[in-house]
């Protein structure tokens, strides 16, 4: 499976396609399912953005058999154009027990390097069983404080401007799921302010034709819709359980012994 949009680099897509294959030769594993997870996948592109690629890879069955298991991340080497790297499917597995709402973003992004859409699927259906509002809720709590403890210049708002509108449309969206990952469609299907949205649209637009917006002030309501949401998401979230629960941790074995028997 495969969708690469027409505004990607030709040339630097083959170069992540090289840069996949070479992480299957030189590590002895099979990539999965490998994606566009930056800001292209996200809704707010610059021109000169890195590529974020990211993979699920497995590795052979013996060598989970190993009483010295093999590091759970491959990463290449990283520049200013290339940021290519994956988890094993255990270490996701495990995260996605526990709540880790990134495992599913992977899955479910429209920028599609290669894998297999039948383990995209089956892998989504587990992902889907598993989903817990409050654990996701907690989630992009934490990734939304981490990225608003750095310096707030309007390179780096849309960091934690996402996860704010992604706690937005939680709540907004009661038992409707699994949030979208892209910007613009979380803000659409939320009770945002009209106002607030034009001033998003402004920003991603000068984003997506600025080389670095870098270091202008970040507007005020945008600023105060962030804090607002993590405050608000803190009293909802913050004492979520990260448990991995039973039910979650066999679910996730039966899929990973089927991944092994089928790829």
């Amino acid at each position: 499976m495969r969708a690469i949009p027409a505004s990607m680099d030709p040339t630097i897509v083959h170069a992540v396609d090289a840069r996949l294959a070479g992480v299957e030769q030189d590590e002895s594993v099979s990539i999965l399912w490998a994606i566009e997870n930056g800001s292209r996948a996200r809704g707010f592109p610059s021109p000169d953005s890195d590529y974020d690629c990211r993979f699920f890879y497995l590795r052979s069955r013996d060598s989970y058999l190993s009483p010295w298991p093999a590091r759970d991340v491959i990463e290449t080497p990283l520049d200013k154009i290339f940021d290519v790297n994956g988890w094993d499917l255990a270490k996701a597995l495990r995260l996605l027990v526990k709540g880790n709402a990134t495992v599913t973003e992977w899955l479910r992004s429209p920028i599609i390097y290669g894998g297999s859409e039948l383990f995209r699927d089956r892998m989504l259906e587990l992902a889907s069983s598993l989903y817990d509002p409050i654990r996701a809720g907690r989630h992009y709590l934490h990734v939304g404080r981490q990225q608003a403890a750095k310096q707030m210049t309007l390179k780096r708002v849309f960091y934690s401007l996402r996860p704010a509108a992604t706690l937005r449309w939680l709540r907004d969206n009661p038992g409707q799921g699994v949030p979208p990952m892209d910007l613009g469609s979380l803000l659409a299907q939320s009770d945002v302010h009209e106002p607030l949205v034009s001033r998003i649209d402004e920003l991603i637009e000068l984003k997506s034709r600025t080389r670095e917006v870098g270091t202008g002030d970040v507007p005020a309501e945008v600023t105060a819709f962030i804090a607002s949401e993590f405050a608000l998401a803190t009293e909802l979230y913050e004492a979520a359980d990260a448990t991995a629960p039973p039910e979650g941790i066999a679910a996730a074995e039966a899929f990973f012994l089927w991944v092994l028997e089928e790829f």
